[in-house]
């Protein structure tokens, strides 16, 4: 049965009782992973979890569908291209979740020390659920597979 969930802003990414931070760097520009994030139903080509993805609301949110029946509906709460990407859950059929956000920050990686010349273009993705009590190992392993699925994808 689908719930409302408690809507927050951006701010609760900082604050949330449950946070888990991922963080994955890949070889694609910022600019690419950022229209990748954009493409609503583009996520089920590179995200192994999500089978269907659309966006509702004239864009301003999305209906999202992940394996074993999960479904959100999101409304996106930041899109600063091409820097960070955020949505909030408003309603799931995930049991136990009160409230819930995604941020994803995008930035090129940091020159290596010593480096005197700017490191060439690639995309670094700290990314989190919030406020979701299941195993973490899961969830970094499905970030890390649809990151790597992601990268292979933009290069291509």
């Amino acid at each position: 049965m689908a719930r409302r969930l408690r809507p927050v802003g951006l701010d609760f990414v900082g604050t949330a009782p449950v946070r888990h931070v991922f963080v994955r760097e890949v070889a694609a520009p910022v600019a690419a992973v950022y229209g990748a994030l954009e493409d609503v139903p583009g996520w089920a080509e590179w995200f192994p979890q999500v089978t269907a993805a659309r966006p509702v609301d004239a864009g301003a949110g999305r209906d999202v569908t992940l394996t074993g029946g999960i479904r959100f509906r999101e409304s996106i709460i930041a899109a600063d291209e091409p820097g960070v990407y955020a949505y909030r859950v408003d309603v799931t059929n995930l049991p136990g979740v009160r409230a819930m956000a995604e941020e994803w920050r995008l930035s090129p990686p940091a020159p290596a020390p010593g480096c005197g010349g700017p490191s060439p273009p690639t995309g670094r993705l700290p990314t989190g659920w919030l406020a979701m009590k299941v195993a973490r190992g899961g969830q970094a392993r499905a970030f890390r597979d649809a990151l790597t699925a992601l990268d292979r994808r933009l290069r291509a």
